[in-house]
């Protein structure tokens, strides 16, 4: 379980996070939504303890990491998954490669345990015979499970997803939504995402936290959302499915022609 209490936040003047509180717990999906400017990618830097706070606490299991020293962060990280925006895969590196990164960093076992490990993460999201491709090789969506296997392969108590359905068309998006979904029961991880898509959020949002403009917003669950009368979520939610639907339109029209 993570708990943020109070944060606050600021770069110079301005105001970015403003005495934010919320409880992810172990075992759920997560949610920060909000409009670009809101403040969720600050606060998800904050969470992972890449960046200070002004005030307020960030606690994993009762302990506060703004007040730990940066070796005892290092080793938290170690129990930390991310899965990037962008996937973050090196070009240059295989598939089995990109995966086995992690525990060539962080563990001294044989190269012969690491291969059983890479290959278990890699049937966990569904992909077979695809260890000695590079990024270059593979599709979109093949390489967002790549990135999700490496997030998984050192099995973290906590799992970090910034935006993972971006770049992707509602099909591939609803295929990553459901790995993460499964992963986080199956595993009793403490997932975090930060992300614009409603389709996660109505099929994954065991817990929602709104922001808009740094402020806490909302708070409750996908079956609570749909009931909410907050003017200013029912925007960014018809606002976001608008969008949506014209992204979905423009792409059945592209693969048309």
């Amino acid at each position: 379980m993570i708990e943020i209490k109070n944060i606050k936040k600021s770069f110079g003047e301005k105001g970015v996070l403003h005495d934010v509180s919320a409880t992810m717990k172990a075992g759920n999906t997560n949610l920060i939504i909000g409009s670009s400017g809101s403040g969720k990618t600050v606060l998800m830097k904050i969470m992972i303890g890449l960046m200070p706070v002004d005030s307020g606490s960030v606690f994993y299991e009762g302990t506060d990491i703004t007040q730990m020293a940066e070796k005892d962060l290092k080793e938290l990280r170690k129990q930390i998954g991310m899965l990037f925006q962008g996937s973050a895969l090196f070009d240059s590196k295989t598939v089995e490669a990109n995966v086995m990164f992690p525990l060539d960093m962080f563990t001294r076992d044989t190269y012969r345990t690491k291969l059983k490990r890479v290959n278990e993460v890699l049937a966990r999201v569904n992909l077979k015979e695809v260890n000695k491709k590079f990024p270059a090789e593979i599709s979109g969506g093949m390489k967002k499970r790549v990135a999700l296997a490496r997030a998984i392969v050192q099995n973290p108590k906590y799992l970090f997803c910034d935006e993972p359905n971006s770049g992707l068309d509602p099909l591939t998006s609803l295929v990553i939504d459901k790995l993460i979904k499964e992963i986080t029961n199956e595993y009793n991880i403490t997932t975090v995402i930060n992300t614009h898509d409603m389709n996660t959020v109505m099929e994954s949002g065991d817990y929602i936290l709104y922001l808009n403009k740094g402020f806490k917003e909302w708070e409750g669950s996908n079956k609570d959302i749909i009931f909410s009368d907050n003017e200013q979520l029912n925007s960014f939610i018809f606002a976001s499915e608008f969008l949506a639907k014209a992204k979905k339109i423009s792409m059945i029209e592209a693969n048309k022609k």
